[in-house]
């Protein structure tokens, strides 16, 4: 099920039974799948709990590396998730494993970031130092949270500066907030880059986080999951870390990714499944039916046509789900996308869909 890329996906998928019955393990996204600036997204709570009441298994992974794996099933428990921290996997996992597999049991890591990143470095035998000057043998950066001092940062520059291997618990340029976007761990990483590119070669960090394979690897260790599904609000990191684990993903729209941006998706970012929300996990999914010669060409789900003509997007029909003329428009869009079809139109079929 896992390690092989998919061949390129044309349209979302449909499954006779509930997911919750088909795979055997849910990869849930937390911020956007799960909560939302701290509160459990819409229908987020008795979903999960049907899902597992089903059979379902379900794990949390999420990039964020500040909190340890009990401070997020804590979390998780208060809003009505019932959560143990075995079941939370964290980029800082993942890339604590990366190092424990190049370094000795005992090695001194500088570990810019927060008590998340520093509980798995020593999960895995390493001891966390704070300063370039404590002998650390190499360097890891995660998000160390709004509070963070510049100072850390320069610790890191130091280092890396030195020479030391260089790792980074994921890229993520941004992370969501209540209050709008903050710079992620990715940015942080940045300001390093920025003050080492003196050196020769510049030196680049090892990666652990989504959609990257150490996490994923990570994920499935610490699961055992067989039949996974990934599910996420993010493309680039939880739908891309999917299909490059080879395995399926179901993107539910309550976070960042909207309709327009599932229509443009290249191939590594398109969702085996689309759904509003965790809804989906205990609900079959609709075919996408495509519709060969006669009067109606083009690509059928739930009442809803779409076709790609003349470089343009269009819908036709009338629905009771407006996912289901959403699902339609991803087929005729990923179908024709080298045509340029993927925007043109849209705005048009989406607003008909209400999206």
């Amino acid at each position: 099920m896992t390690g092989h890329h998919r061949p390129i996906r044309t349209r979302p998928e449909g499954c006779g039974a509930p997911p919750s019955r088909v795979y055997d393990t849910a990869l849930l996204d937390l911020d956007g799948v799960v909560y939302a600036g701290g509160e459990a997204v819409v229908h987020a709570v008795e979903s999960l709990a049907a899902a597992r009441a089903a059979g379902m298994r379900l794990a949390y992974v999420t990039n964020n590396a500040a909190r340890p794996p009990e401070t997020v099933a804590g979390h998780l428990t208060r809003l009505g998730v019932p959560a143990e921290p075995g079941e939370v996997v964290t980029s800082a996992q993942a890339v604590a494993r990366m190092i424990s597999e190049e370094l000795p049991a005992g090695s001194r890591v500088l570990c810019v970031g927060a008590e998340g990143l520093r509980v798995a470095l020593r999960e895995r035998g390493l001891e966390p130092v704070e300063s370039a000057d404590d002998g650390p043998v190499a360097v890891v950066q995660g998000y160390g949270g709004p509070e963070m001092p510049w100072g850390r940062l320069a610790e890191a520059a130091i280092a890396v500066g030195r020479g030391l291997p260089w790792f980074a618990s994921n890229g993520d340029l941004t992370i969501p907030s209540g209050r709008g976007i903050a710079p992620g761990n990715g940015a942080a990483v940045e300001v390093v880059r920025i003050a080492t590119r003196w050196m020769r070669p510049a030196p680049e960090p090892r990666t652990a986080g989504k959609p990257l394979p150490p996490m994923h690897r990570e994920t499935i260790l610490r699961t055992g999951a067989r039949r996974p599904l990934v599910v996420g609000d993010r493309l680039d990191t939880d739908i891309e870390g999917a299909y490059a684990g080879g395995v399926d993903s179901l993107l539910v729209l309550t976070g960042v990714t909207d309709a327009a941006q599932l229509l443009a998706a290249p191939p590594e970012h398109r969702p085996t499944y689309v759904a509003a929300d965790l809804r989906a996990l205990h609900r079959a999914q609709p075919e996408v039916e495509e519709l060969r010669g006669g009067e109606r060409s083009g690509f059928l789900c739930g009442g809803w046509t779409a076709s790609a003509e003349d470089g343009s997007l269009r819908l036709e029909g009338r629905g009771d789900d407006p996912l289901d003329g959403l699902r339609a428009l991803c087929a005729a869009a990923w179908t024709r996308a080298g045509e340029g079809v993927c925007r043109a139109g849209a705005d048009g079929a989406l607003a008909a869909l209400g999206l």
